[in-house]
């Protein structure tokens, strides 16, 4: 592939509803452009972008994926990223790496969960859009019905400027709006000049229409002129998509279909002539000391890029996805890693076609390749020359809150499935593990169930490791609500020195259940000599790891020694916090035991017409609401406390209320008493894994 300067680069990310039709075109363009000879198909699991195994065996994307074609003496980089929820990060990411999007939206389903989550990651970042209307071949197809349901849900930016022509049921043209003009459709990619179907004369006015609002509302002159009644010219409304396309105050409305290439020839088109180049999308990074660095994609300035993805492939290896920020990239160039200080040369420069990498002798400015064996790059990293202090911003990525314990199948493959892990987190940055070793256990959080099956499958197909999924544990803790006052004595004798060790405490609730626990002495007359309190501590250290009542770590527990007797001969430390062990455990017991649960700060956000939904679903998790907060384009906040227990399994029960469209997010905020009922149960288990 040739050279392109900047100018002449075009970063476009597809979005859009899961299996809305994403992959097929990005197929289409890899025919059009030349990549392939034959389209691959995603149920036949030949498809450029969707080529990991997970991928073709479920028949949907799971990653985002990088396909360069060239196109009017354009380098167009196309962005493939997966629709489905659980998978938001990799659109997020493909977003961070983009300067415009198409908006993918089946002509069949219409307007979804994912469109409108599409739109507003667009709108989050001011990023150019196209809308390109798919599966126009089938029969339930309805463009103008589409087409009033994004002007109803996204306003007047919506632009339509096509309109289908059909025959019978079948797709076979379209009518370009803005030249009047009707072409029908030949072989992929080609066209025939045709008059205007009397059948389709008024869809086509009505389009016209819609367009010339939407051109009128992007300036006072022309709204003025369009309520006098004027028409705009055929220049005056490409200058109008020119201009406001790049701004982001249109959002153009194509129509075709993947699978047969249909409309890509138009859509291409207009990417190449209205999406904006880096050089005028613009790009800022912060310095060292607080200023400005304007990379803006600037081939002249030091030498700079941001890792927008990483690839972690046991076949091809390690890819870092990165994009120029300034300069021109060369191979065997050295630059710094800014999160590390390491300086590391970068080596080979690649394009990358879905996972087949193209080596290229240099990467100019805005420009999208991949470097191998950065051992020590993450997504998210700065690269920058020598002596140029920039960081360039992270974008903030979806949260994981859904997660499961794990555990290996076979014994003695921790380690091993420790690593695998690392590598689908460095893939993957919307997955975590942690040890939460204070309740034995270790959990892997993703954005939602399936992603955490896919987890699993992943684990198994890549890395031959088998683990097991379960619900987790949930991190409760001890305390005492009374005071209690006990002796505990440990004595024995076995011949040769015996072991002698006599403590009485008074065991109370120090008030702070962010500490373990308090301890105090208040002995007189020596009857515990000093040199064992420290003894005396430890002991009581020790105990708080794991209550009496259930196995879960105290807290807020006061210990005062205040009295006992020793041995001058039998009596040890060892014997002193034998002796403190019998006294916790029995003073414990005495004082009222009690569970702690983990509360939780919730915040769900919702369209108001979920949120009596919402509250209710949260009432029955013995939560409380706190406040509704609203927000723009007619959506709640809804803030509450919910015991942590009642969270499992609630990102699939909240999708499935909200039609996919609630996101949640949730933070620990305190311990509070358990209700007795869910003590007794979590006491009986503990016995009864005692038993087994």
């Amino acid at each position: 592939m040739n050279s392109y300067k900047t100018e002449d680069i075009r970063n476009v990310v597809l979005l859009g509803h899961g299996s809305c039709g994403k992959t097929t075109l990005t197929e289409a363009i890899a025919l059009l452009g030349g990549l392939v000879s034959r389209m691959g198909t995603v149920t036949g699991g030949n498809t450029i972008s969707d080529f990991d195994k997970e991928e073709q065996k479920r028949g949907f994307s799971l990653s985002a994926t990088v396909l360069p074609v060239e196109w009017n003496q354009k380098k167009i980089n196309i962005i493939d990223t997966p629709g489905h929820s659980d998978f938001g990060g990799e659109a997020e990411e493909g977003v961070s790496a983009a300067d415009a999007a198409v908006i993918v939206v089946s002509g069949k389903d219409g307007v979804q969960t994912g469109t409108i989550k599409a739109w507003e990651l667009c709108e989050k970042y001011n990023l150019p859009r196209f809308i390109f209307v798919t599966d126009m071949d089938l029969a339930e197809a309805n463009y103008g019905k589409v087409v009033a349901a994004l002007k109803e849900k996204f306003g007047q930016k919506i632009a339509p400027v096509c309109v289908p022509i059909r025959e019978g049921e079948k797709l076979v043209g379209y009518v370009n709006v803005v030249k009047g003009k009707a072409y029908r459709y030949l072989e992929a990619g080609k066209r025939q000049d045709i008059d205007v179907p009397a059948d389709v004369k008024d869809a086509l006015e009505e389009a016209h229409g819609e367009l010339m609002e939407a051109v009128a509302e992007t300036s006072e002159e022309f709204m003025e002129r369009y309520f006098e009644g004027e028409e705009f010219t055929e220049e005056e409304i490409l200058g109008a998509l020119h201009d406001n396309v790049a701004s982001a105050d249109l959002a153009p409305v194509y129509m075709g279909c993947g699978a047969t290439a249909h409309g890509v020839f138009m859509l291409l088109n207009d990417i190449a002539s209205l999406a904006p180049s880096p050089a005028k999308a613009g790009c800022k990074g912060v310095l060292d000391d607080g200023g400005e660095f304007a990379a803006d994609y600037d081939p002249a300035k030091p030498k700079t890029f941001y890792v927008w993805k990483t690839i972690v492939d046991p076949f091809i290896g390690k890819y870092s996805l990165i994009k120029v920020k300034s300069g021109v990239l060369k191979t065997d160039d050295s630059l710094v890693n800014r999160r590390t200080n390491n300086e590391e040369r970068i080596g080979k420069l690649y394009l990358m076609q879905g996972n087949k990498p193209i080596e290229v002798p240099e990467l100019q400015a805005g420009d999208l390749g991949a470097l191998a064996k950065l051992d020590d790059a993450k997504t998210g990293d700065t690269y920058a020359q020598k002596g140029t202090a920039v960081t360039y911003p992270v974008p903030e990525f979806t949260k994981p809150y859904t997660y499961m314990r794990y555990a290996c199948t076979v014994k003695g493959e921790d380690d091993k499935a420790s690593a695998a892990l690392s590598k689908l987190m460095a893939e993957d940055v919307t997955l975590k593990v942690v040890n939460d070793s204070a309740n034995g256990q270790q959990l892997v959080y993703a954005v939602g169930d399936q992603a955490l099956e896919i987890v699993k499958s992943k684990l198994l197909g890549r890395y031959k490791v088998s683990i097991e999924l379960s619900e987790p544990r949930v991190a409760f803790k001890e305390t005492i609500t009374k005071t209690s006052d006990v002796q505990g004595k440990h004595k024995k004798q076995s011949g040769g020195h015996g072991q002698y060790g006599d403590v009485r405490m008074r065991f109370s609730n120090s008030g702070d259940n962010e500490t373990p626990y308090v301890f105090e002495e208040e002995v007189v007359g020596g009857s515990v000599p000093k040199n064992y309190f420290p003894a005396v501590e430890k002991g009581i250290q020790e105990s708080v790891l794991k209550g009496p009542l259930a196995g879960y770590p105290v807290v807020g527990v006061k210990a005062v020694l205040y009295d006992g007797s020793y041995h001058p001969v039998d009596s040890s430390e060892a014997a002193f916090k034998m002796a403190t062990f019998l006294a916790f455990k029995d003073g414990f017991m005495k004082a009222g035991p009690v569970l702690l649960e983990p509360i939780m700060n919730v915040k769900v956000t919702v369209p108001n017409d979920y949120t009596g939904d919402v509250m209710g679903d949260l009432n029955k998790r013995r939560g409380r609401v706190l406040g509704m907060n609203p927000l723009p384009g007619g959506k709640q906040t809804v803030e509450a406390e919910v015991p942590e227990m009642e969270l499992f399994g609630y990102c699939t029960v909240l999708r499935s209320m909200t039609g996919g469209i609630g996101t949640y997010e949730v933070n620990f905020d305190h311990y509070e008493q358990a209700p007795r009922d869910i003590q007794e149960k979590e006491v009986a288990k503990k016995a009864a894994e005692e038993k087994e």
